[in-house]
């Protein structure tokens, strides 16, 4: 085994002489970018890896979002040590993945994601009993490939995400022209579209996010293929397909990537509500507004709760199967819940959305018929819940949007804004259809009974 291995290594093909891969080196004075932009712990990784006599650089997005001018999320390395020469470099490190192996390399409370350089997948025509590298669908099922650092960048998905920065040199390593792409406001994909969107369907999904959030032109040859190849996210387990969306919902520019998405034709089976949001009023003004203002505090660097946007998203679909269902027959509380059970149950097939999240998705749900119900002492309890905020939030988009009258919106936001004798005063009086009951007479005691003690008597009255 160790030697077929070592056979394969080293008699692997030089890069073809029409290979889409030039090297450029581009010198601090025309990439702007200082080592001390660098996030520490992955500038301490990369120094760490070179005095080891390894080659190691900040790779992917940090790279591209440096020459954009946006603060990077993330400060991923890569090197050529392989996961076990890297885990013995650091103390506080663990080799993680199964389709392509990584090491987490933690600093106090950071984590630095660490790749070894990535070869193309070899086709082991030799071994016939082989563990297939792909599905039927071309789409990869194992990546564990070790190969050179341009053989690392032509495996990349964008050439805007295949940068090497070195940040000993302050020099940036270009292959693919991703550089010039930066500077152009284009998004290109490294290789031939159609075979690198079946090895993974997910880099569909990526162009989307990344073109709205990067203000990026999708290039005509990247996006030509994707109406056609978009049946094959359906092939992507439920699990990946909701980190994706979730990194799209949270980039700020939920509402552009939505409607991408649509006019890509890559809704199908990810979010029922994209199928219909063009075509109800109701639902497209919805959702705008909810996208809208999620955006908005993201770029506020305000909290935005997952649950809630999903939340959001499905409600529609929840309120047409509760229609459904209160129009055959079905009280509407119990009408609600079924109809909430069975839209979570098929979301969990196509999207995986964690069951966390159903306790949340499910208490904002269930909490709006309450919001219209005002008499009594009904809306001093609704405010003491837990989930209240969400739930009140959620109802204002509802009353936005034009499902709820704008009356409802105005009453609560005045409840909440006065005092409890205020709130008191606002509570519609209580009529009661019912007759007042006759208070019956007490047989008066007979003449021979004793008279009642004094507190017995004071029992009576009470």
């Amino acid at each position: 085994m160790i030697r077929k291995f070592l056979r394969k290594v080293f008699s692997r093909k030089a890069p073809a002489a029409g290979s889409i891969a030039t090297l450029s080196i581009i010198p601090h004075k025309r990439h702007g970018i200082r080592r001390n932009q660098i996030n520490p712990c992955a500038l301490k990784v990369a120094t760490t890896l070179q005095q080891g006599g390894f080659s190691a650089y900040i790779v992917g997005g940090a790279v591209r979002d440096l020459l954009l001018g946006l603060t990077p999320k993330d400060f991923d390395v890569a090197t050529n040590a392989t996961p076990e020469e890297i885990h013995k470099l650091f103390r506080r490190s663990r080799i993680i993945g199964r389709r392509f192996r990584l090491v987490h390399v933690m600093c106090g409370a950071e984590t630095v994601e660490v790749s070894t350089f990535r070869g193309p997948s070899p086709d082991d025509e030799e071994d016939s009993a082989a563990v297939p590298l792909t599905d039927q669908h071309g789409r990869l099922l194992q990546d564990n490939v070790f190969g050179s650092q341009e053989e690392d960048a032509v495996r990349r998905d964008f050439t805007v995400n295949a940068l090497f920065y070195d940040p000993v040199k302050e020099e940036i390593l270009d292959y693919l022209h991703g550089f010039d792409d930066i500077k152009a406001k284009k998004l290109r994909i490294i290789g031939d579209p159609e075979q690198r969107y079946r090895e993974d369907p997910v880099r569909m999904l990526r162009a989307v996010r990344l073109g709205s959030k990067l203000d990026m032109q999708i290039d005509a040859e990247t996006a030509k293929p994707i109406g056609d190849l978009a049946p094959l996210l359906q092939n992507v387990p439920p699990s990946r397909l909701f980190d994706e969306m979730l990194k799209l919902l949270l980039s700020g520019y939920s509402l552009s990537c939505v409607v991408e998405l649509r006019a890509r034709g890559l809704h199908h089976g990810l979010l029922p509500m994209l199928d219909v949001i063009l075509e109800q009023p109701l639902g497209e003004r919805f959702i705008t507004i909810a996208l809208k203002n999620t955006d908005e505090r993201i770029r506020q660097n305000k909290p935005v709760s997952p649950g809630f946007l999903f939340a959001i998203l499905l409600w529609h679909e929840v309120l047409a199967n509760w229609n459904t269902l209160k129009a055959s027959g079905e009280k509407p509380m119990p009408a609600l819940f079924k109809a909430m059970d069975q839209i979570l149950a098929r979301q969990h097939k196509n999207l995986a959305i964690p069951r966390r999240f159903d306790a949340v998705i499910q208490e904002i749900w269930s909490m709006q018929p309450r919001f219209e119900a005002r008499s009594g002492r009904k809306p001093f309890r609704l405010l003491a819940h837990p989930r209240f905020r969400a739930a009140y939030d959620f109802m204002q988009l509802r009353c936005e949007s034009g499902e709820l009258g704008a009356e409802l919106g105005e009453w609560w936001k005045t409840f909440l804004a006065v005092d409890s004798e205020e709130r008191e005063k606002m509570l519609p009086k209580q009529t009661s259809g019912k007759k007042p009951r006759k208070r019956r007479s007490r047989k008066k005691p007979s003449s021979s009974s004793a008279a009642p003690t004094d507190s017995a008597a004071d029992q009576e009255s009470f």
